[in-house]
């Protein structure tokens, strides 16, 4: 697969963390790998398994240097795994930890448009970086973004016929836009059906570049300058 990536052009991949184990998972294959960052943290779903004994485990794996984000935390009430109070003190725990160790937050945000605007907003005047991934949100989520100086990361659904939101890709700042792929979830066309990878970037870019009306390597170059800010120096070594 990290061959794949390469051949794509793809020079460097964050594994990101979904539950506690998947966050030890993620950092012990990019220990010592090039090319390969990781994430901590424990998604929404997971929500229900947030405990202090987590959360100090978590702040200690983000403190390895193989790790250059927290999460992926946020907001899920479409499939409201784990009730939907759990989620609030997760992912403001989640905040908490980026506020205070300086390193970004993967947000992850499902139909829970008023209390992730009002949690984005309440951050006050010195928040963490925040990356809204996926980004499928509404005008709230959106403008609560705008205001912390979040980066809007798309994923493949950006090329998907009946995907609503080609106007907030147009118009998002180009020093706060990222392209993902969510893997292995929202393979892109053409690859519909298949289980997602870090290669398919390319397909997401070159369909943002196209809805923006840039070229693919203006609109690659820009984005992998807003990863590194993002991110960090680590992005800069290669597969």
């Amino acid at each position: 697969m990290l061959a794949r990536a390469k051949a794509a052009g793809i020079g460097h991949v964050v594994v990101i963390g979904e539950s506690l184990a998947g966050s030890e998972r993620a950092v012990a294959l990019t220990r010592g790998a090039a090319g390969c960052s990781a994430t901590a943290g424990v998604h929404p779903h997971e929500a229900s398994s947030w405990s202090d004994e987590v959360r100090e485990r978590v702040r200690e794996l983000l403190g390895s240097p193989e790790v250059v984000a927290v999460g992926e935390t946020g907001l899920d009430y479409h499939y409201t795994h784990s009730p939907r109070e759990t989620q609030r003190r997760a992912f403001e725990e989640h905040l908490q930890l980026g506020q205070e160790l300086g390193k970004p937050v993967i947000v992850h945000a499902r139909d829970a448009d008023d209390d992730m605007s009002a949690m984005l907003r309440a951050l006050g005047p010195r928040p963490p970086v925040v990356v809204l991934h996926s980004f499928s949100s509404g005008d709230a989520v959106w403008d609560a973004g705008m205001a912390i100086n979040a980066y809007f990361s798309f994923s493949g659904m950006i090329t998907f016929k009946n995907w609503p939101l080609t106007g907030r890709l147009a118009v998002c700042p180009s020093d706060r836009l990222l392209v993902e792929t969510d893997a292995p979830y929202l393979a892109p066309v053409p690859h519909r059906g298949k289980r997602n990878e870090p290669g398919f970037v390319r397909d997401v870019a070159e369909r943002a570049a196209a809805l923006r009306g840039e070229r693919f390597e203006d609109l690659t170059r820009r984005t992998t300058e807003n990863a590194r800010r993002c991110f960090g120096a680590r992005i800069d070594s290669s597969l």
